[in-house]
């Protein structure tokens, strides 16, 4: 339940409205360790910064509220509510930056500076705004933050935290009563928050408005010197992309004043350095920027390359790694820099994900790995895909819980490089898995993992991906599989290959016989042992795309023209309709799904239907001897045509691959474990780098 009333509140005295710096204790100065941000003229992203709709999301609330005060599962549907970003209403109420009345010696900045009108409210109870307690609680030295405010106008400032469970209320209300600029301080003790909680004020503006001249939230820290990080870029034909970056960093000095190095491991075929906007992004970086050009040994090895590079140039306390694909926060990097700095103890610093095309949606609040079946998953009491521009902090309870990350991805991932020294580098996946085997790694040495609320970047996301289909099938797998093998505490891997041999009937009969072949040929490579790992890291893929394209599912056209019209239209609603709803249901299609494939197929010479993939389901597919299925990243479309020849064969060898895989797991484990500080180690890396194409590892 939220409460936004200040009535009750005991009243401040006038002295304590805007009192003294309230100051460091002795010994210790004060840190800002996170500054309040604002979006500019993004839009799209407006409720991660600032919140004009405090009600955004209260109707779904209420709802869940009812329905478990019922005992029910399912909550009825929420009554209508303000949906998305409220542009127009954003801004009648605050103006960003560009534009603002100045006052005599202070400045304006356009993202840490806003005008609030008249009357109008702002929470900065927001993903990038308010302060995540219950984390600096946990996992730093600190024990209580000091929030600052620098405004000028008549206003309200209503101090609020929370609780775990998402219970919220006010811990202050100052009142401002002057048009000059005045500071703020209020000191706020980070006890309470052991289990979850955040703070953050909301601002009501007086008759003539109100000015933000900036705000931050400070800790007392002993005396010492800010970390140095490098930053590690891998990247594959995205030249635009890395332009961007590179302009980002450059017009952001309190970042570049905390970098040594940037490394832009350039393993493409369209070089970063030959983009015609490369000199003018590059130039504000100067010497700080290094641009390594190596052959495409995939992620895991541009990431292995700026992990090796950093330990060897021996200046960073930290290296951060950041995908290509992305869009930068900057202030993101200084979070996560500062955070580290204050740990217990040496600690990875993982930034979330949000969509780069719903910019609202955030991927994942922390993710964990289910041991007994070896899978990615959202970490216990959080969930996916939540949409800050449909629900706001404040009436969202999960996200007041702090939620522990098994891992995070390696979109953004700041790792200290003492634990790279005692580590070594990333396992030599290629593509998927690095990154969360390297955190269970740590893990395994005593470093935490923490996903911290308010680091991170947009990304493309994985549902809009075709990797789990198309050639990346097999490195999911394998390397998968690999991992179970060094970490998983079953004897034979828990449930990961009756899992896999599941999936593997789903692929077939959905008649998607090329993953099914990719996903056999990953199998065959683990069992031949981990000397496989460097030996073909750069070759793979080549041999896989030549495999895929000996499958008819596999040749995707990029125009459905170019295929035959369907004999029938999609029903309404196919897969839901369809969807199994109990077990004994889901055996049933199972059972009549696989009695499908040993009839012999209709001759058509047209596709039975054309399907968009969230329509593809297996058990959908299953029921058809031909279809027209598009790609989950919508760029093209394949024909897929049943074929009983094919599925006997495929089925028998994936039965017995799995069987091998599971009487050998004990050896396997024992193999690849034995085997893992030399993959993982910096000199078979090196050799691996120089037999790439670039520049030779540790060189100028």
């Amino acid at each position: 339940m939220t409460n936004d009333a200040t009535a009750g509140v005991p009243p401040v005295d006038k002295e304590g409205a805007a009192g003294a710096p309230a100051p460091a204790p002795a010994g210790r100065s004060m840190r800002v360790v996170q500054r309040v941000v604002f979006p500019g003229a993004d839009l799209d992203v407006v409720p991660l910064y600032v919140e004009t709709n405090p009600e955004r999301g209260a109707a779904e609330l209420a709802a869940e509220l009812l329905a478990e005060s019922l005992g029910s599962r399912d909550p009825a549907p929420p009554a209508p509510t303000a949906m998305g970003v409220a542009t127009g209403e954003t801004q009648s109420v605050i103006r960003f930056g560009v534009g603002l009345p100045a006052h005599p010696a202070e400045e304006i900045l356009p993202r840490r500076s806003a005008a609030i009108s008249e009357g109008g409210r702002v929470s900065f109870g927001t993903y990038f705004n308010a302060f995540p307690a219950s984390y600096w609680r946990r996992w730093t030295t600190v024990d209580s933050v000091t929030l600052r405010i620098r405004l000028a106008g008549e206003c309200t400032i209503v101090v609020y935290r929370s609780a775990a469970k998402g219970h919220s209320f006010p811990v202050e209300t100052i009142q401002i009563e002057t048009d000059e600029p005045e500071s703020v301080e209020r000191v706020l003790p980070l006890g309470p928050f052991i289990d979850g909680g955040w703070y953050w004020f909301d601002i009501v503006a007086g008759p003539r408005g109100t000015t933000v001249i900036q705000a931050e939230w400070a800790v007392p820290a002993e005396p010492a010197p800010h970390g140095r990080l490098s930053l590690g870029f891998t990247t594959f034909n995205r030249t635009d992309f890395m332009v961007g970056h590179l302009r980002a960093l450059g017009a952001s000095p309190e970042v570049l004043d905390l970098i040594d190095t940037v490394y832009v491991i350039d393993q493409g075929t369209r070089h970063v350095a030959d983009h015609p906007d490369f000199g003018d992004s590059a130039k504000a970086l100067g010497d700080k920027l290094r641009i390594i050009e190596q052959g495409n040994i995939g992620g895991s090895g541009g990431f292995s390359r700026s992990m090796d590079e950093t330990v060897r140039a021996g200046d960073s306390d930290y290296l951060l790694i950041l995908d290509d694909d992305i869009v930068l926060e900057p202030e993101s990097i200084l979070r996560a820099a500062t955070f580290a700095d204050l740990a217990r103890k040496p600690t990875i610093v993982g930034g979330h994900m949000f969509s780069l095309y719903d910019r609202s949606v955030l991927h994942a609040f922390a993710e964990s790995i289910a041991p007994r079946k070896w899978w990615w998953e959202s970490s216990p009491n959080t969930k996916a895909r939540h949409d800050f521009g449909r629900r706001n902090l404040r009436n969202t309870p999960w996200l007041h819980r702090r939620a522990e990350a098994d891992y995070n991805g390696w979109w953004m991932c700041l790792i200290p490089t003492k634990i790279i020294k005692e580590l070594g580098l990333a396992i030599p996946a290629f593509i998927k898995w690095d990154d969360a085997e390297y955190a269970v790694r740590a893990g395994a040495k005593g470093y935490p993992t923490v996903s911290l609320p308010g680091v991170a970047a947009w990304h493309i996301p994985w549902l809009d991906k075709n990797d789990a289909l198309d050639w990346q099938a097999y490195y999911h797998i394998r390397n998968r599989v690999i991992v179970a093998l060094l970490h998983s505490p079953f004897k034979r891997g828990g449930r990961l290959m009756a899992e896999s041999g599941e999936r593997q009937l789903q692929n077939l009969l959905s008649m998607q016989y090329s993953t099914a072949a990719l996903r056999m040929l990953a199998l065959e490579d683990v069992l031949s042992g981990p000397g496989h790992l460097h030996r073909d890291l750069g070759t793979k893929m080549a041999s896989l795309r030549e495999l895929r394209q000996q499958f008819t599912d596999a040749r995707g056209s990029a125009d459905l023209e170019d295929f035959p019209p369907a004999r029938r239209k999609v029903p309404d609603q196919l897969k839901t309709s369809t969807t199994p709803t109990n077990k004994v249901n889901l055996m049933t299609k199972v059972t009549t799904g696989t009695l499908h494939q040993f009839r012999k197929p209709r001759k058509f010479q047209r596709p039975q239907m054309t399907l968009p993939y969230q329509d593809a389901a297996w058990w959908v597919l299953s029921k058809l001897d031909s279809a027209v299925v598009s790609a989950p990243d919508g760029t093209t479309a394949s024909w897929y045509r049943r074929d009983r020849k094919q599925f006997r064969a495929l089925a028998r060898r994936s039965a017995a691959l799995h069987l091998r895989m599971v009487m050998n797991w004990p050896r396997l484990a024992r193999e690849y474990r034995d085997a893992a500080a030399e993959f993982t180690g910096p000199a078979q890396w090196r050799e691996t780098f120089e037999a790439s194409l670039g520049d030779p590892p540790g060189g100028p």
